[in-house]
């Protein structure tokens, strides 16, 4: 009977051994590289590097993005300094620029004064005449000289739409001056190479 009891503990062991062994197997089907200790602890390693490099990663990408938002922000903080004086200097600009033009028209006023105190008691229209015209002759020489100049708009003129306003129209006085400038009734000037005033025109057809 003891022999029997025996036989049957050994048995018993002898499946549990390999049912133990086969559950190993298929470890190692699953994961081969884990046949021995050394290789588990190789494995676990292995991760732990991966994640210590993620996580580097991770903290490196963090420092630049916050290095890039700091440079970001000294940006903006820069360009809207920028802006700033660039708005400041050109409203002094424009400031400056409408003070010396109004301050050269002074001395024109001045020789208008002049002249209407000196035509007081001037009984000859024609010395008067040949004030204003010393006077307007000055006047449009400051025009000139700050970039102001009137448009030739003489009759036989070609008819330009970005200079001209046609104010009305006639039948031309000659087939020549059809589509022509005829009269003005206003001068047009330019400053510079820009329109400050259209001429105001009678044009032929």
């Amino acid at each position: 009977m003891a022999h029997k009891d025996t036989q049957l503990k050994d048995k018993k062991q002898q499946d549990a051994a390999q049912d133990t062994e086969a559950r190993v197997e298929d470890v190692l089907d699953e994961y081969p590289e884990a046949a021995d200790d050394r290789a588990i602890e190789d494995l676990a390693a292995e991760e732990l590097n991966e994640n210590d490099k993620l996580k580097q990663e991770l903290d490196d990408t963090k420092a630049a993005l916050e290095k890039e938002k700091k440079e970001y922000l000294f940006l903006m903080a820069d360009f809207d300094n920028y802006r700033k004086r660039v708005l400041k200097e050109k409203q002094e600009l424009i400031k400056n620029g409408a003070e010396k033009a109004l301050s050269g028209l002074l001395p024109v006023v001045d020789d208008f004064e002049r002249g209407l105190k000196a035509s007081e008691n001037v009984e000859d229209a024609k010395a008067v005449r040949e004030g204003m015209e010393l006077i307007y002759q000055k006047f449009v020489k400051y025009l000139a000289d700050n970039g102001v100049k009137a448009m030739d708009t003489a009759p036989g003129v070609d008819f330009d739409t970005d200079l001209h306003d046609a104010i009305t129209t006639i039948p031309a006085p000659a087939p020549e001056l059809k589509g022509k400038i005829v009269d003005t009734t206003q001068k047009g000037y330019m400053l510079n190479d820009k329109v400050l005033r259209h001429a105001k025109v009678v044009v032929g057809e």
